[in-house]
């Protein structure tokens, strides 16, 4: 009944069900690669959606106000409340701001620790009885955290929502950290973390966060490395749990059917005297990259592992809609060209991250990595400089819109949908706007985001080191 999850982001797959994900990610867009910076110089400007508020109310717009109940507690803690009436289940999230920011190199795992601990037992559930009661009632508690924040979440049936409110606030408020729970946590996780050089497909990811996040706050992987976590201790826990409920960082969002004004009571009870604090939430750095990288690490595996990041336009900025048709088009395009033309790779992938921070790229395995990744190239090239289609925009753009239908079925979704535009994506009302925005986007307006951000690409390879041109990877233009 109890699920847990470590995400930074993609090349990572949680053995977790789905619940703390599809809280933690916007369900349309993201690709499964977390990635990250390399060089850093200055970034494309980001524009952001200010003028958003102007534009007349679409229908989806008017219906989300009209779901969605807002309101802040006396001591400051945001809540939002979408009712979904017939639904039989709800659930609940506890966000935490900062994710990355809130470590630093030395206490990195930190936050993922906490919350993993927290969710094992509290003053009033103690380990048996949490384990009881969580079967008894259909709970689940679980956690997840990325590189811009954390939740702690809660799933339940609407019947047995009283009960489970009351563990999940428990667990957030109160949580035992026996000393048994914290030495059992911590070995589990310094399992999994050891865990991330076993597999290509992880250690690329460590190896491309490595590269590209020098430099900025994303370097600190929030989920820790075996080095920082294995020197926490409990006190460090319990002293980082104080630190962190203020309700200044914290949103609590519900999704189910539920009276918004009995929520409202629940959270007064619950978290009404919680201390404000004074933290300010700033906007994290934009990332760019001065030239194109390539970085090979040896290893004698039948294939090569590639993956290449570009910096990419924030949730925030008006260039995110034109950049998610961009990246579909390119996935699409990418696919024929190296795998079914070719037969270059089994699963040649483009994909468009969800950060305040963000980035896009591709990934490819392939014995001969120079001919894919040229392939692959040309493909952003051609969309550079190639304008597409009025009927392929709007082929993709529907393409896009039948997923993101499908992945806003579960009130998981919703909630994590709310959460992300509230936290990295300038207010949740964002997120009715992002169907409209799709529609509008133009053949221009995909030629133009291509060629402001797909370039400069940064590499990373594991495979065989003689085998890899770098010339095909860093071409000296530079797009």
């Amino acid at each position: 009944m109890r699920k847990t999850l470590n995400l930074n982001g993609a090349g990572r797959r949680t053995t977790s069900r789905l619940l703390a994900l599809a809280l933690l990610l916007c369900t349309f867009g993201a690709s499964a690669v977390a990635q990250s910076e390399a060089g850093r110089a200055t970034a494309p400007p980001a524009q952001t959606n200010n003028a958003r508020a102007a534009a007349p109310v679409s229908r989806e717009a008017g219906d989300l106000q009209r779901l969605v109940t807002e309101f802040e507690t006396a001591n400051g803690l945001k809540v939002l409340v979408k009712r979904r009436e017939g639904s039989q289940s709800v659930v609940a999230g506890l966000f935490s701001r900062g994710g990355s920011r809130n470590v630093s190199a030395e206490n990195a795992g930190i936050e993922s620790l906490m919350l993993d601990v927290a969710t094992e037992a509290s003053q009033n559930f103690p380990l048996e009885k949490m384990r009881r009661e969580l079967a008894r009632t259909g709970t689940s508690l679980s956690f997840g955290i990325n590189y811009d924040y954390s939740v702690l979440t809660l799933a339940s049936t609407r019947r047995h929502f009283d009960r489970s409110w009351d563990i999940f606030a428990d667990s957030a408020l109160r949580p035992s950290f026996t000393a048994e729970d914290f030495a059992r946590v911590r070995n589990r996780t310094l399992v999994s973390l050891s865990d991330d050089e076993d597999t290509p497909d992880s250690f690329l990811q460590v190896l491309q966060s490595r590269a590209a996040f020098a430099g900025h706050p994303y370097f600190n992987d929030p989920r820790g490395t075996v080095n920082s976590v294995s020197k926490l201790t409990l006190e460090d826990v319990r002293r980082f749990h104080q630190q962190m409920m203020q309700t200044s960082r914290l949103l609590l969002v519900v999704v189910g059917d539920v009276d918004p004004k009995d929520v409202q009571r629940k959270v007064e009870a619950s978290f009404g005297k919680l201390p404000k604090g004074e933290y300010k939430a700033g906007p994290v750095p934009q990332l760019s990259f001065a030239a194109p990288t390539v970085a090979v690490t040896a290893r004698t595996i039948p294939t090569n592992y590639v993956s290449g990041v570009f910096a990419a336009p924030p949730l925030t900025s008006n260039d995110i809609y034109p950049m998610r048709v961009a990246s579909a088009i390119l996935q699409n395009r990418v696919y024929v060209e190296v795998r079914v033309k070719r037969n270059l790779s089994y699963a040649p992938d483009a994909f468009l991250e969800s950060r305040g921070a963000n980035t896009g790229g591709i990934y490819v395995t392939a014995v001969d990595a120079n001919q894919a990744v040229r392939v692959m190239l040309q493909e952003i090239t051609r969309l550079q400089s190639q304008e597409i289609s009025p009927d392929e925009i709007k082929a993709t753009a529907q393409q896009f819109l039948t997923r993101y239908y499908l992945g806003q079925e579960t009130n998981a979704a919703q909630a994590g949908e709310l959460a992300q535009f509230e936290l990295i994506g300038g207010g949740w009302r964002n997120s009715a706007d992002v169907l409209d925005r799709l529609r509008a986007v133009t053949p221009s307006d995909v030629k133009r985001v291509a060629n402001t951000y797909m370039r400069n690409l940064q590499f990373v390879v594991i495979g065989d080191p003689g085998q890899i041109d770098k010339a095909v990877f860093t071409p000296s233009s530079g797009e």
